[in-house]
């Protein structure tokens, strides 16, 4: 190719300029497919000549300010193709379609048809006209899809179809063709259509578009000619395997897309690339190789050839799955190319969800029929249930099932437990269906109100009126907070040895520690697997719903005075002792942080006129009564009423007998092994004398279990801070306590006066309005909420030098709180045993910028 251009005329221009080694071109500036061919040029790959248009030369295009179209066909040989790509900042963004062939004309043709033959002319002129006709004049698409004529024939067709719909003969000028493919791009990219759809994205209000214009690698003609995609993992596992497609008389990517496409290695399921053209095969898996080495990163090249010869023309990262994604990151770490911290930084901390739990395959098909918020991640499918006892009915049939419920309580613990996933009509990511759900790693989906609820008539309606019936397949997606008719293909969740090196490498950079909040042994259990460094929160309420201590737990509230409630509890503390126990088995060498009982008595008591009726069999009292009586314990806020602290000053024996199941299974737990030192954690704490008054029955517990059994222990004792009040007062409180943890689902809650089980109601409308920037319940909010506890730290340490501060709301497992938590001072937060690696991962990542000075 004789070498005419003209490079001198863009040399001063850093806006529009010729890709060379040293060209003045960034990411920030030019995009990065721009960045990435500069690159590719470093390498010395064959990458056809490049022109780079800025972002700020784009903007000018866009309002009418074309650059000088004549020096940019100057850089290139006499009568070469072009092709127009976009070159944002992020390819997630998107951006408007590549336009290839620019400067097809009828002269071009003839020249063409001589050297490639007029088949593969006609095809390039034909493609040409089709793609500017439709994307830069915006003639109608039908007109073009109706030519079913080939060849030279289709090709008259087109352009008399052209003239036809636009009043003029299709455009001769190289010159205009460029000019106009450059404005109809720059100017899609400025629409307010684009401009919502890339911001849905994450993109800034302001992203820059730049353009590249490339000399065309035909793909078409004599000899081997072709084109198509090669990368060197596997996009869905990351594990190495040749991956791609290649199509013979073909452009872009049209190998992708083609049914006709060839394999790139030898397939015994069809002809392939190696065996048509094996030298520029080795030459692709060459520069594939040299890619990944010099750009430290798995690319996906996009290729040309043109008689046989070898083109480049574009590098992109491979598009990959988080468990891909984790894997090539781990594997280029190890393989030398990149450091362990870089490694740990390339992991988004939220993807490692999709590695925890199932989820829908991506190329699935979803029928959805309602959303909500995401509330605890993965996806199930099951037969839809109303109820908890139908949820362990079909769990006892070995039928996975969905709980649908309008909220649920504490009394569906056991159904939840059963069910695959559940979802809900009201509530928010702080929820009690969401909190339980996460701990228990079972997907959910809240506040799903666009959707019809008729439990009474035992129907579900979808947003668009459909109506599901218990009995009906239904698939939850607690990833997108999605809710699908049918079954759609799932992928298991995998954590492998990439998964685990990985982690090894994120706990040897972290300086915060994390702990998880488990409610049962099994909750332990999880929390061990994903290497918890202890249990930050024991909520020890949800261990009396089970159906042998629902009835006992009912006659200690319904007890007159303080013997018949120690008689009722005395048949509670067995099995107390025995879940704590175990607890402290499963956790051995680990702290474990029990709070003591927190909610309202009344969320114990039945409801329904079944319930009351079989509560006054089992007291042996007339229905009148036990119904007035349950009536007489409502309140009006039960979340601001009797119930954590408070219960335990009003009604002591609760506390007392939880104290003493706490101090009998350290001593069981402590004879096979290490002994264990439990920390035991008061509720909804307002006032120093609180703790003062529950802390002295509490040590005379102690001593008398210390006196009937002999032998000593250790424990400590400390403060859950949910209040305003307590963060303004901890300098007291911390002085009678070991440790302190911000609770910070409802401090959250008290110090916006917001019901965290309403709030899904209208959350949306204040994130997209610009009320909250995010759903405090979400993301920790460092202002108001983050104003109290960095008082709460600076007074309690004030007030004890040596106190233990932690946060144990389920803000604990997102990374932007664990960042807050950082700079607080914090030293340790706990989170659902299913977001601990995420936690772990995160806090890893807010360590290393930390090392290396970057945000």
């Amino acid at each position: 190719m004789p070498d005419t251009h003209r490079p001198d005329m863009l040399a001063d221009d850093p806006h529009v300029t010729l890709i060379t080694p040293s060209a003045p071109i960034s990411t920030p500036t030019h995009g990065g497919r721009a960045k990435c061919l500069q690159r590719l040029v470093r390498l010395d790959l064959p990458v056809p000549r490049t022109v780079a248009l800025s972002f700020q030369t784009v903007h000018r295009i866009a309002k009418g300010q074309m650059p000088d179209v004549a020096a940019i066909l100057h850089q290139f040989r006499p009568g070469a193709l072009l092709c127009v790509r976009p070159s944002s900042e992020d390819p997630d963004w998107g951006g408007p379609g590549s336009v290839l062939n620019i400067g097809m004309n009828d002269a071009a043709f003839v020249e063409f048809s001589d050297r490639i033959g007029a088949d593969a002319a006609s095809a390039l002129y034909m493609r040409f006209v089709m793609g500017y006709a439709i994307h830069v004049a915006r003639l109608d698409p039908d007109v073009f899809d109706d030519i079913a004529t080939t060849g030279q024939q289709g090709l008259s067709d087109a352009l008399r179809a052209y003239e036809e719909e636009a009043e003029e003969p299709f455009p001769q000028d190289p010159a205009r063709q460029l000019a106009e493919v450059l404005r109809t791009m720059a100017r899609a990219w400025e629409g307010t259509t684009a401009r919502l759809l890339r911001q849905a994205k994450g993109a800034p209000v302001d992203a820059g578009l730049g353009l590249v214009v490339q000399e065309m690698a035909l793909g078409l003609g004599q000899g081997e000619c072709g084109s198509g995609v090669l990368q060197l993992v596997d996009s869905e596992t990351g594990l190495p395997q040749i991956t791609g497609r290649y199509l013979s008389q073909s452009q872009g990517r049209e190998a992708l897309k083609h049914g006709q496409s060839l394999y790139l290695e030898r397939d015994p399921r069809g002809p392939s690339m190696e065996e048509l053209a094996p030298e520029a095969f080795e030459q692709l898996k060459a520069h594939a190789r040299l890619t990944r080495q010099r750009l430290r990163a798995e690319m996906q090249i996009e290729f040309t050839l043109e008689n046989g010869r070898l083109h480049i023309l574009d590098g992109v990262r491979v598009k990959r799955t988080s468990r891909a994604a984790l894997r090539i990151a781990v594997q280029l770490a190890e393989d030398g190319v990149i450091s362990r911290q870089e490694a740990v930084m390339r992991v988004e901390p939220r993807g490692l969800s999709e590695l925890l739990h199932r989820q829908i395959a991506p190329d699935a098909q979803r029928d959805v029929i309602g959303r909500g918020v995401a509330a605890s991640p993965g996806a199930a499918t099951g037969r839809i249930v109303f109820s908890s006892s139908e949820a362990q009915a079909a769990a006892a049939r070995g039928e996975p099932c969905i709980l649908v419920r309008r909220e649920t309580s504490p009394e569906d613990v056991r159904g939840m437990h059963a069910a695959a996933a559940v979802l809900t009509e009201r509530g928010g990511v702080t929820s009690h269906a969401a909190v339980i759900g996460r701990g228990l790693g079972l997907p959910c989906v809240v506040g799903a109100a666009r959707m019809g609820f008729r439990l009474s008539d035992r129907v579900l309606l979808s947003e668009d009126g459909r109506r599901f019936r218990e009995g009906d397949i239904l698939t939850v997606d607690g990833t997108s907070g999605q809710v699908l008719a049918g079954a759609p293909q799932m992928v298991e969740a995998a954590l492998d040895d990439a998964f685990q090196t990985l982690m090894s490498w994120a706990d040897a950079e972290r300086d915060i520690g994390i702990r998880a909040n488990a409610d049962t042994p099994a909750d332990a259990a999880t929390a061990r697997n994903f290497a918890a460094q202890g249990i930050g929160l024991c909520r020890t309420e949800h261990m009396f719903f089970e159906a042998e201590r629902i009835t006992p737990m009912r006659e200690m509230i319904f007890a007159d005075s303080p013997e018949d409630r120690k008689t009722a509890l005395a048949r509670l503390l067995p099995m107390q002792r025995a879940d704590f126990t175990e607890l402290f088995r499963i956790m051995e060498g680990m702290p474990v942080c029990i709070r003591l009982f927190d909610p309202p008595l009344h969320e114990f008591l039945p409801t329904d006129r079944a319930g009351l009726r079989d509560l006054a069999e089992a007291l042996d009292l007339p229905v009148s009564d036990v119904t007035r009586r349950v009536e007489s314990m409502g309140e009006y806020n039960p979340m601001l009423g009797m119930r954590g602290v408070r219960l335990g000053i009003a009604i002591p024996e609760i506390y007392d007998m939880q104290a003493r199941a706490i101090f009998e299974a350290t001593l069981d737990a402590s004879k096979d092994g290490a002994p264990v030192v439990p920390e035991i954690m008061l509720p909804l704490v307002s006032a120093m004398r609180e703790v003062e008054l529950v802390r002295t029955r509490i040590d005379a517990v102690a001593a008398a279990v210390r006196n009937e059994r002999g032998r000593e222990f250790e424990y400590s004792l400390g403060v859950m801070v949910e209040t305003p009040r307590a963060c303004l007062r901890a300098d007291e409180i911390a002085q009678h306590a070991h440790f302190m943890s911000f609770g910070t689902n409802d401090l959250t809650q008290m110090t916006y006066g917001l019901s965290r089980d309403d709030a899904g109601r209208f959350m949306s409308h204040y994130v997209q309005q610009g009320v909250f920037p995010e759903d405090p319940f979400h993301r920790l909010d460092a202002d108001g909420v983050g104003e109290l506890i960095r008082i709460g730290v600076e007074r309690g340490r004030r007030g004890n030098g040596g106190i233990m501060l932690s946060i144990c709301g389920e803000h604990g497992g997102d990374p932007e709180s664990i960042a807050f938590c950082r700079e607080a001072g914090i030293d340790y937060v706990s989170c659902s045993p299913f977001r601990v690696p995420v936690a772990r991962l995160a806090a890893a990542q807010l360590a290393i910028r930390d090392k290396l000075g970057t945000t």
